[in-house]
C-alpha cells in the first residue's frame, strides 16, 4: 500500500510538471516565464526581459486579412461606360494618410515592387503594357549619383554611378485611372479603379517648375492584396483597422477629373485654360455620370 501511495505521488507531481512546461507564454527549457491571462504576453513580474510590444496587443488582423473577389460582370450587361483619370493630391486635409511620414503610400508600392509581390509598368501608355524590369525600377527617381570610393590598401579613389533613391516628400500627387459603368443585372452605376500613378515634379538646374510625369503605373486589381495587408492612418479612431484597399474601395479620399475618353485623347487642360474653367469643366463630366443614371429611371 505504501508504495503504491508513492508512485502515485510521483506520478501527480509529473503530470503538475508537465503541464506547467506547456503553459502558453512559457517556452520550453524557460524558467520563471508566466504569460498573463487571456493575452499570450509574459507576464513582466515574472520576467524582465519581456519583448515589448508597441500596442495593448500585437496587431496580425492586417496580416490575415482576404480581399473579396469582384463580383463577375457579363460584358452584355455593361450598358454603358466612360473611362476616368483623376488627380489626387496629398496635402489636402482628407488625403493625408497618403503622405503618412511613417509609411506613405509612395513607399508601400515601392517595397512591394522590389519585393516581387506586385508588377509595376512603364510610363509610355497607360495600358499596362510594358512592364519595368529591376533596373528600371532602381533608376525610377530619375538621376544617378557619383559615389566616390576609397581603396582601403592603395588609398586609390575610383568613381561608382549609384542610382538615386526616389524621396518619398517628391510624390505630391497620384493620377487614377478608373471606370465607371452601369450594370444592367442590377440597374446600378458602379466604379472600377484600374490603375494608380504616383506624380513626380521635374524641375531644371535652377529649380524651375517644368512638368509632371508618373513615375510608373500600378494595376490596381492586382495590387489590392498588398493593399490590403497594409493599414491606413484613419484620423478619427486609431483602432480602426482600415487598409490602403478599404481607403480605395470605399473612396476615403477627393480627386478632381483631368480627363475623360475622349476620340483626340485630350486633357481638360488642353482646351480649357482657365484654371476655374476646368474646374467646372470637370464637374460637368463628374455631373454627367450621376445625370445618366438618374435620366434611366421614371417616377
Amino acid at each position: 500500500m505504501k508504495a503504491a501511495f508513492q508512485l502515485a505521488l510521483l506520478l501527480l507531481l509529473g503530470t503538475s510538471t508537465a503541464l506547467v512546461a506547456q503553459r502558453p507564454g512559457n517556452p520550453q527549457g524557460s524558467s520563471g516565464s508566466i504569460s498573463l491571462p487571456g493575452t499570450g504576453q509574459a507576464d513582466p513580474s515574472q520576467d524582465p526581459f519581456v519583448t515589448p510590444v508597441n500596442d495593448i496587443v500585437e496587431k496580425r488582423t492586417k496580416t490575415e486579412r482576404r480581399i473579396l473577389p469582384y463580383e463577375h460582370v457579363r460584358e452584355a450587361d455593361i450598358l454603358w461606360q466612360k473611362r476616368i483619370w483623376r488627380v489626387l493630391d496629398v496635402r489636402e486635409k482628407i488625403n493625408q494618410p497618403f503622405a503618412n511620414p511613417e509609411r506613405p503610400l509612395i513607399t508601400i508600392l515601392m517595397e512591394a515592387a522590389n519585393e516581387g509581390k506586385i508588377q509595376v509598368y512603364g510610363t509610355l501608355d497607360d495600358k499596362f503594357t510594358t512592364p519595368m524590369d529591376e533596373e528600371q525600377l532602381g533608376s525610377i527617381a530619375g538621376a544617378i549619383d557619383t559615389v566616390p570610393v576609397v581603396n582601403p590598401d592603395t588609398y586609390e579613389v575610383t568613381y561608382s554611378l549609384v542610382p538615386r533613391e526616389l524621396n518619398p516628400n517628391d510624390v505630391l500627387r497620384y493620377r487614377i485611372q478608373e471606370i465607371w459603368y452601369f450594370d444592367r443585372e442590377s440597374s446600378t452605376m458602379k466604379v472600377r479603379i484600374l490603375g494608380i500613378a504616383p506624380l513626380k515634379d521635374e524641375t531644371d538646374e535652377n529649380g524651375n517648375f517644368l512638368f509632371e510625369e508618373p513615375l510608373f503605373w500600378v494595376y490596381y486589381p492586382g495590387a489590392r492584396q498588398v493593399l490590403a495587408n497594409e493599414n491606413a492612418f484613419a484620423s478619427a479612431n486609431d483602432a480602426a483597422n482600415r487598409s490602403w484597399e478599404d481607403i480605395f474601395e470605399s473612396r476615403f479620399f477627393n480627386s478632381y477629373i483631368m480627363k475623360q475618353s475622349n476620340v483626340n485623347d485630350l486633357r481638360i487642360e488642353d482646351y480649357k485654360t482657365d484654371g476655374r474653367e476646368r474646374l467646372m469643366e470637370a464637374s460637368r463630366i463628374k455631373n454627367e455620370i450621376f445625370n445618366f443614371e438618374h435620366d434611366l429611371w421614371s417616377y
